[in-house]
């Protein structure tokens, strides 16, 4: 009886494994990612004043005339 049990548990924990999510489980997951990752770099962005990552020219680097 215990064989049986065990065998059916598997069998049963095997089955869930391999169905997965479903495709439209997939695309919700995939648009609350994107969508966390868009509020991110969005929050990220405006925390950071543009001027301060701009390039500016190194006076060494620079000839002088």
């Amino acid at each position: 009886m215990k064989k049986v049990l065990a065998l059916l548990f598997v069998a049963t924990a095997m089955t869930f494994v391999a169905c997965g999510p479903s495709a439209e489980e997939k695309a919700k997951l995939e648009a609350d990612a994107k969508a966390k990752m868009d509020s991110l770099f969005k929050a990220a962005s405006q925390s950071m004043p543009m001027d301060s990552v701009a390039v500016k020219p190194d006076s060494v680097a620079v000839k002088q005339k």
